[in-house]
């Protein structure tokens, strides 16, 4: 049902058409302005036309997720039927796998490769079907370059219709006064019908186009994946990586056999033999511990004696070190504060010599002031 979908967007057109049809008074006799009609059947035919070249693309892409299922169901009973042993002897030479002829070829290029690679080595390298038959090949048949544009096409007509709607209804309307503008408020409201029917359905197309591709694509992409699934688990020949690994697991385990064997011969021997050269064993390691223990405990217990007196050493070194530190720390106190004080002297002189500065100008003013008069009284005295 899903892959019959698309069936939805010509039944919606034609809905659509109808609607738009009546409201421009086509079907009531009332039509009164045939360039909104012939705008709005304009911008449907663009549509259809997408939607009929989107309905080829869909309609192959039907075909293939179909037969893709039923390949599927065929390759799982025909499983069943020969107890569960892989196909691939039955369809390696058989040149009608698919009936699709884009699927077909995919698989002629995968059977090719699998069989060429098989005659050259002696045995087939690991190839996935999926190299072939993938989610690019279905973009292909769906025509996913452009399917995946027409829903922006749609939403882009619906707003050049409303743009070419308002410049009609602005371009015919005119006046200076209420009675001629009110005279021309129809061709303003004709050509905002025909911006706001554009805008509508435009929008509505492109989300209607929109959910239906994206759920078709959706549904072939799953219907893909089960398809390579089965095929792997019933199909897919074995690579040659596979036999070497078979090979190779027999010869360990033969080699696994024949060390067992060995340690069996072996172990043969008389056990009361072995259990009297294990006690000798035991006893000569048990002296030979002894006196090496002796010595080495001596050496132990004089290097842990160096070992303290070099610690007390340390101890003492670090105690005179931290003393020194403290002392050191205690004379950058007092230089510090030494520092603090002669600052503060400093800041003290500062302010002072600022004032004596500010009293010697004051001075130095004044006594220009007193030099100035007695000028001016000795040239008053000489006159």
């Amino acid at each position: 049902m899903k892959r019959k979908l698309y069936y939805v967007l010509f039944f919606l057109y034609v809905i659509v058409v109808v609607f738009v049809l009546y409201l421009n008074g086509v079907f009531t006799g009332e039509w009164k302005s045939s360039i909104n009609l012939i705008i709005n059947i304009g911008f449907l035919i663009i549509i259809g036309i997408l939607f009929v070249i989107s309905s080829i693309s869909f309609g192959r892409l039907s075909r293939v997720t179909r037969e893709l299922e039923d390949v599927s169901l065929l390759l799982q009973k025909e499983y069943k039927k020969t107890g569960e042993k892989n196909l691939w002897a039955n369809y390696k030479d058989k040149d009608a796998f698919f009936e699709e002829k884009n699927l077909q070829d995919a698989f002629n290029k995968y059977r090719l490769r699998v069989n060429s690679t098989k005659a050259r080595r002696g045995a087939g390298s690991f190839c996935d079907l999926e190299a072939y038959i993938n989610e690019d090949l279905l973009d292909r048949i769906s025509m996913n370059s452009f399917n995946s544009g027409v829903s922006g096409t749609l939403t882009g007509i619906g707003i050049l219709g409303t743009f070419l709607g308002l410049s009609m209804g602005l371009g015919a309307f005119s006046g200076d006064d209420i009675f001629t503008i009110s005279d021309n408020v129809g061709s303003l409201l004709s050509g905002m019908k025909v911006a706001f029917h554009t805008s509508v359905y435009g929008i509505f197309f492109s989300l209607v186009f929109n959910i239906i591709y994206r759920n078709l694509m959706s549904n072939a992409y799953k219907t893909l994946d089960e398809f390579l699934d089965v095929f792997r688990q019933t199909t897919q020949p074995f690579s040659g990586k596979d036999e070497e690994t078979a090979a190779t697991m027999l010869v360990y385990q033969a080699g696994m056999a024949s060390s067992l064997r060995q340690i069996l011969e072996v172990m043969k021997g008389n056990a009361m033999e072995q259990t009297a050269g294990v006690e000798r064993i035991v006893d000569r390691f048990t002296e030979e511990m002894q006196s090496a223990l002796d010595m080495d405990f001596k050496k132990l217990g004089n290097t842990l004696k160096s070992a303290g007196e070099s610690q007390a050493v340390s101890a003492a070194n670090v105690a005179e070190m931290v003393e020194a530190v403290t002392t050191l720390v205690e004379v950058n106190r007092n230089v510090q504060e030494a520092l603090t004080c002669v600052m503060d002297r400093q800041e003290f002189f500062a302010e002072r010599l600022e004032e004596q500065k500010e009293m010697l100008a004051d001075m130095c003013d004044e006594m220009s002031s007193q030099l100035y008069t007695f000028e001016q009284m000795r040239n008053l005295y000489e006159k």
